[in-house]
């Protein structure tokens, strides 16, 4: 068995916690630049960024992606001057601290794609070499007293110098450099020991310097050695234990040092960070990966599926006459449970708003560098929760919006000042959730608002009278208020991928409102989820289709005799709700399946639904009832339709199509038809 083989099992586990360590470290490094500015140091946030830097380093070194160790490194040595200096780090060190991390973050996305993590550019290690030398306190004063590391060639010959001086360093600094050998094996792990477990044990009794595998025949009768070089004051038996004991091995590096220096304020707060490390993996945290979760909902639709078509065989029965009293009480039973069961899978499958988000302050403070403007970004989403896949969907619709509130509303300090407004200005975004399993999002800004008439100029198209004309000029495939490009924005491409994410693909709202001069609100409406939801079924033109609930605001009967049929309206009609009117329109025309264009045949049934702020009713023929779906969304892009967000099967074999209702009106020209009809006979209905 060769190394790589073993080692490619780690891979998925490692991509995971590298993920999650990256953020961390973002934010941490956030929040230590807001403390500069300030003039104030913040030694939790040292602390918690050299964490997450040196555990991202450790397991590179442990997978043997020398790269990312390469930069880790360093990032890791400036930061550890900068907890000796009581968590404090220059302003000039940030940035190429955000650059570690960018590099380290775009070799973690190559390995995640099955490509090798690209070399790192001498330049990029020269700039954080220099950090080191800037922030060490007479750096190279450790050097001369280094004693001479106990290591074999395959060993020695892949460490650096820092890190060897590191070991030598701390050893004389009243610490013990030793060499912990784990060998993982089939029954190791069963019982849970890893190397990621043995790992975190072995953090909590010294400091990790590097895990290197070692590949050779092993005492186990394996043929894959993890080598863990430690800066420790434990002793042999509890690093023997940590590691599961036998065929584990402990051996020292250096002799015991003489008389040790006393440790720095940073070196003797360590065991209490430790302590901290401790509590936050004893919180009772299992990351499990998306592909599980995906295969659990995959049969938990199976089994929704079956039970609808049970539903339809009892039903079969008790129209024969047969007794199925008990039957229908079991499957009624059996309906509680699964619908009990989806909604544990649907809380395992949710994600916090705010972790979604945490990647915007560093979009912010990147367009902030790049476009010139003082910009404040502030969240405002408590503890709002939708699904991991929705939000994997959402997030790149937010992050053009931010960047053209930063890019294209916001104006500039001295335009700002003469406008009577603060230098700074503000993004917000803003979110809560709402009944029916539906999420709102807003993003604004204060800044000079969108002029009608320059997006109409530019559009060569009249001046939009409406926020929603306007939103549909400047979703416009294509559209740009800028001349040429830029880093940022000028390709035409921002708000028509907005427009898509939001209202096609998850089957959402979006709406804008703007004030010349006050700024620009955008508000999203998305569903939680969009796998398993709650429908409303009905017949249309002989054919079953399904709805969301949520978005239904009303069943309503339709009386023909109480209908407005204007003259010239397209096949519109008004019906009265609560003394006003709300437009009919005939579903199965607007699907192409009805009668002609003059049919007068609206439906018995009509479904109101909200379409841009708007009340319009949909006329269909019966309601077959409200049924938990399973909804499979139309990828391919030769059969994806407007207003068709998916199929479903609703027990009987055949697909039926799920409808977005108010997408489907306004793909088909509806809106235009239906405000005509409203300016001529809203006053004389209501």
């Amino acid at each position: 068995m060769s190394a790589s083989v073993d080692l490619a099992d780690f891979l998925p586990a490692y991509l995971a916690e590298a993920e999650e360590l990256l953020g961390t470290a973002q934010r941490q490094l956030l929040a230590m630049e807001a403390s500069i500015r300030r003039g104030l140091a913040h030694p939790r946030a040292v602390r918690e960024l050299f964490r997450a830097v040196h555990t991202i380093k450790g397991l590179s070194a442990m997978v043997d992606v020398e790269p990312i160790v390469d930069i880790a490194h360093w990032m890791e040595t400036c930061l550890r001057h900068a907890d000796r200096a009581g968590g404090r780090l220059s302003e000039a060190s940030v940035e190429p601290l955000l650059e570690g991390l960018r590099e380290i973050e775009q070799r973690v996305r190559q390995l995640a794609a099955g490509k090798p993590a690209a070399s790192v550019s001498a330049a990029l290690l020269s700039r954080l070499e220099a950090l080191e030398l800037e922030g060490a306190p007479g750096a190279g004063g450790t050097k001369g007293g280094a004693a001479a590391l106990a290591l074999e060639e395959s060993v020695a010959s892949r460490l650096s110098a820092a890190e060897r001086e590191q070991l030598a360093a701390g050893a004389t600094g009243g610490r013990r450099a030793v060499r912990l050998d784990f060998i993982p094996g089939a029954d190791r792990a069963a019982s849970g020991l890893t190397i990621n477990s043995v790992r975190e044990r072995v953090a909590a009794l010294g400091e990790t310097v590097k895990v290197l595998p070692l590949s050779g025949p092993t005492a186990g009768g394996g043929s894959l050695t993890f080598v863990l070089l430690l800066l420790t004051e434990a002793p042999d038996a509890a690093l023997l234990e940590a590691a599961g004991g036998p065929p584990a091995s402990v051996r020292p590096l250096l002799a015991a040092p003489a008389e040790a220096p006393a440790l720095g304020p940073a070196v003797q707060e360590l065991p209490a960070e430790e302590e901290l490390e401790e509590a936050r993996r004893g919180s009772g945290t299992l990351r499990v990966e998306v592909s599980r979760l995906d295969e659990a909902l995959e049969r938990l639709a199976a089994l929704v599926v079956n039970r609808s078509r049970l539903s339809r065989a009892v039903a079969a029965l008790t129209a024969a006459g047969a007794p199925t009293r008990e039957l229908t009480a079991i499957l009624q039973e059996n309906a509680r449970q699964l619908r009990d069961m989806r909604a544990a899978i649907l809380r395992l499958r949710m994600v916090r708003v705010g972790d979604v988000l945490e990647r915007l302050p560093l979009l912010v403070r990147g367009l902030r560098r790049s476009t010139g403007k003082s910009v404040r970004l502030e969240l405002d989403v408590g503890d709002a929760e939708l699904d991991k896949a929705v939000a994997d969907r959402l997030l790149p619709a937010l992050v053009h919006l931010v960047r053209n509130a930063v890019d294209h509303a916001l104006e500039l300090p001295e335009a700002r000042r003469a406008a009577g407004k603060p230098d700074e200005g503000v993004v917000r975004v803003a979110s809560h959730g709402r009944a029916g399993g539906l999420l709102d999002l807003t993003v604004s800004d204060d800044g000079r608002g969108v002029d009608a008439q320059a997006v109409a100029a530019r559009a060569k198209v009249p001046v939009p009278q409406t926020p929603d004309a306007l939103l549909e000029v400047l979703c416009r495939p294509g559209f740009s208020t800028r001349d040429a490009a830029n880093a940022t924005s000028g390709r035409g491409m921002g708000m028509d991928i907005v427009r898509r994410i939001v209202v096609e693909q998850l089957g959402g709202e979006l709406a804008l409102e703007t004030r010349p001069g006050a700024g620009t609100t955008f508000r999203l409406r998305v569903p939680l989820t969009i796998t398993l939801l709650d429908a409303l079924v009905f017949e249309c033109a002989g054919l079953r289709y399904a709805v969301a609930v949520g978005s239904v605001e009303e069943l309503i009967e339709v009386d023909g005799a109480r209908l407005a049929r204007p003259a010239g309206a397209g096949g519109l009609c008004l019906l009265e709700r609560r003394g006003s009117a709300v437009p009919l329109v005939s579903l199965a025309r607007l699907l192409g399946l009805g009668a002609a264009a003059g049919t007068q045949d609206m439906g018995a049934k009509a479904l109101i639904v909200r379409q841009r702020g708007e009340l319009v009713a949909f006329g269909v023929d019966r309601l077959v009832g409200q049924q938990e779906i399973v909804l499979r969304p139309l990828e391919d892009p030769l059969v994806r339709v407007p207003g068709v967000v998916g199929a479903t099967d609703l027990g009987d074999g055949r697909p039926t199509l799920v409808l977005d209702l108010a997408s489907l009106g306004l793909a088909r020209g509806g809106k235009s038809a239906r405000r005509e009809v409203s300016s001529r006979e809203e006053g004389r209905l209501a």
